[in-house]
């Protein structure tokens, strides 16, 4: 399937479509069952540039990934559990003697930036308690033995899967334009929003639970600046997430032709 959208805003690589599947495509590339690895920067450099991705509760990649692509909540196998996460999230592990322990462990074993951050914090919330309110928040959920795939739209059957949603990598002026898209046919003006959390959950479980709303949004994600340290590379330095529910995504493909794609203020920002 080829997208109206990736052509109106030039989209350099292509839009990504996550679907569930009970076994992944033999072509798909995974992290090794139990390695370490960041969901987001595979899926840049895999399916946002052509190839297939796909991830299980075996290969997850990280705790945050686990509970991102919705595996349930791996953050109680994080090292220390749910207080070590709460802590690493924050203000660190080094102030107990457990969390000290754990951390001379993960340098021990080479892990030396994982080390670094858990005993003295990602400092991304204040305190162990404001992490303790957010995971409650959070809309976990475990999708059990399932795959998460994530494929180019181009290799997408709209007739055999079943696409959950579509994830464009876009820079400022395009993601601008994806915004007034999502809202050019809408009863309100509140259709794309911007949670906090890690890059892998906006794309996940946060989207999955647009798709039990009334009137499911969009969603714009890396805003989780450990994500955008990690696709930097690959994708560039100014580079969002938008993620959109699949029948909004239809909608906005059918709204493209007669838009602002063809007024000129939309040109002007195509020029050099």
């Amino acid at each position: 399937m080829q997208s109206r959208i990736a052509a109106a805003i030039g989209l350099s690589n292509n839009p990504v479509a996550l679907t569930w599947s009970s076994q992944a495509p033999d072509s798909a590339l995974h992290f090794r069952t139990g390695s370490w690895g960041c969901v987001v920067s595979l899926i840049a450099a895999v399916a946002a540039k052509g190839s297939v991705a796909a991830f299980s509760r075996q290969t997850y990649g990280c705790w945050g990934g686990g509970v991102g692509l919705g595996f349930g909540n791996q953050y109680e196998v994080f090292p220390g559990g749910v207080e070590g996460f709460c802590r690493f999230l924050s203000d660190g592990n080094s102030k107990t003697e457990l969390g000290r322990a754990i951390g001379t462990k993960l340098q021990s074993g080479g892990g030396a930036s994982l080390a670094d951050d858990f005993l003295n914090g990602e400092r991304y919330v204040k305190d162990p308690s404001c992490v303790e309110k957010f995971l409650d928040s959070m809309p976990m959920r475990d999708l059990g033995e399932k795959f998460v795939v994530f494929k180019p739209l181009s290799q997408v059957d709209p007739a055999a899967d079943v696409v959950k949603n579509i994830t464009f990598f876009v820079e400022p002026d395009a993601l601008s334009a994806l915004v007034v898209l999502a809202n050019y046919k809408k009863p309100n003006i509140e259709n794309v929003g911007m949670p906090w959390a890690a890059g892998c959950q906006v794309i996940g479980i946060y989207s999955y639970q647009e798709l039990d709303r009334e009137n499911p949004r969009a969603l714009v994600g890396l805003t989780d600046i450990s994500a955008r340290k990690s696709v930097r590379r690959t994708l560039g330095k100014h580079v969002m997430s938008f993620t959109a529910p699949w029948k909004m995504f239809l909608e906005m493909e059918s709204n493209v032709d007669d838009s602002f794609f063809q007024r000129e203020t939309w040109k002007a920002l195509q020029r050099p």
